[in-house]
């Protein structure tokens, strides 16, 4: 009963929906840059190493899920390609938690290289930090009308426009962090730095 009570207000009302749980994806974000709450452990080095390879293989198989939803939407399969979105999503808050204890715990990687593969570097960062909090309400509303409508029923919808921002937005996002990630780990080098939390 309460779960076909809260499917009918996210039905109604997708917009309000996807405005709260933006803000509280924001705030769990925002609060974990600014805010010193005694949450999250102290990492070493080698914990923040570990959980950095661990967000690039999340990245990594969400923009697998990612590409292959888009592709099955396109062929047709709705159902793979709602199963492919769901795993998506449900890695991207896999990550979420993740990037927020390395976050949280403590520590910053800076890239040291050439100058040339420096600048590129910090432009690919900044594209995949800025598609990254943009994408987040639109992945969001996607998923709400996916979720509460039927296939029929979202033809009548925005969900493919929107979708397809989405997923091209996030699909971008995701290479770009994982190649940022190669990058700072397997090409160039590093100086690690502790975060002073606000």
């Amino acid at each position: 009963m309460a779960t076909a009570t809260a499917r009918r207000r996210l039905r109604e009302r997708p917009i309000g929906a996807t405005i709260l749980l933006t803000i509280v994806g924001y705030a769990l974000v925002i609060g974990t840059f600014v805010l010193d709450i005694p949450i999250y452990p102290d990492l070493t080095i080698a914990q923040i190493n570990l959980l950095t390879h661990a967000i690039a293989v999340i990245n990594a198989a969400a923009t697998v899920l990612l590409v292959a939803g888009w592709y099955w939407i396109r062929a047709g399969e709705v159902e793979k390609h709602r199963l492919a979105m769901v795993g998506a999503f449900t890695l991207i808050l896999l990550f979420l938690v993740v990037y927020l204890v390395r976050v949280g715990g403590g520590g910053e990687k800076y890239f040291v290289g050439p100058d040339l593969y420096y600048y590129a570097y910090l432009a690919m960062l900044a594209i995949h930090i800025l598609l990254s909090i943009v994408a987040v309400p639109v992945v969001l509303y996607a998923l709400i009308l996916g979720l509460t409508h039927t296939p029929a029923e979202l033809r009548n919808t925005v969900h493919a426009k929107v979708g397809r921002i989405a997923a091209g937005s996030w699909i971008l996002s995701l290479v770009l962090g994982v190649v940022t990630y190669v990058m700072l780990n397997h090409i160039f080098s590093y100086e690690f730095m502790i975060i002073p939390l606000i």
